[in-house]
């Protein structure tokens, strides 16, 4: 079916609007600095980290630009530059009113001793990250960053319901894994299967413990066939504790470490 001409012809016509339209508005000087300027700025934000002053400061410089000339690329690049923002959004309202939004980022664990881990698993540095209390502690090689993440999350599953906290993961730059636990314990996993030698404590922890007073102060897993556990010395009139020795999975002996 071939489209009637009039159609043709209107189609024609607005195209070279389109075409037209921006030569005409330079010619005017529609699109000059100083023409229709930008004066007020509304914001959106969450403001946990970030303040409404030092959004307003970033995008100053902005104010009093023409409404077409502003560019809403170098105002987004502008807020992005503050400590913990993870996405800024920039509109023009007509006539004179510029729209941000601001998304923070959301810290989800410690990153060693002075970045962070944002919920979106991406590392960042901000000042006072060192100082942050109650996020979980996390270190490793960077480009080891999603091994970490995994098995703090397979940890804190395996975890569930033994009474024990997870606070801690490091994985050394060998490869070597040591998990601290809430109360200050710490397990040594070692490189070889730390997943299965983990799982082989936690199968055996609900008879250790109920022999305990509480949690050991270290615990060695780098046995082929078992594991070492050393308590905290009893203070006086205190219930005795497990003495500091080697604990074998049934039928089998400790070997050397791995």
């Amino acid at each position: 079916m071939r489209t009637p001409l009039p159609l043709k012809l209107l189609a024609w016509g607005i195209a070279l609007t389109l075409v037209a339209l921006p030569i005409v508005g330079v010619l005017n000087g529609w699109f000059a600095s100083d023409r229709w300027p930008v004066r007020k700025i509304e914001l959106r934000a969450e403001y946990n980290h970030v303040s409404a002053e030092q959004i307003r400061a970033a995008v100053q410089g902005e104010l009093g630009t023409g409404f077409f000339a502003m560019e809403l690329g170098e105002v987004q690049q502008a807020v992005m530059g503050l400590p913990w923002v993870e996405r800024v959004e920039a509109r023009k309202q007509w006539p004179d009113t510029l729209q941000v939004t601001v998304y923070e980022r959301q810290p989800y664990a410690r990153w060693g001793e002075k970045r962070l881990i944002s919920r979106t698993g991406d590392i960042f540095s901000v000042p006072g990250a060192d100082g942050m209390q109650g996020l979980p502690a996390l270190s490793g090689p960077d480009e080891r960053l999603a091994d970490v993440l995994a098995f703090y999350a397979e940890c804190l599953r395996e975890f569930a319901g033994s009474g024990l906290g997870v606070r801690a993961v490091d994985l050394s730059a060998r490869g070597s894994w040591r998990l601290t636990l809430a109360s200050g314990a710490l397990i040594e996993l070692g490189r070889v299967e730390p997943r299965q030698r983990l799982k082989r404590f936690l199968d055996a922890w609900p008879q250790l413990a109920s022999g305990a007073a509480g949690p050991p102060v270290y615990v060695d897993l780098r046995y082929e066939n078992g594991f070492a556990l050393r308590w905290a010395l009893p203070t006086p009139g205190a219930p005795n504790t497990p003495p500091a020795s080697p604990h074998p999975t049934p039928g089998t002996t400790p070997a050397g470490q791995a």
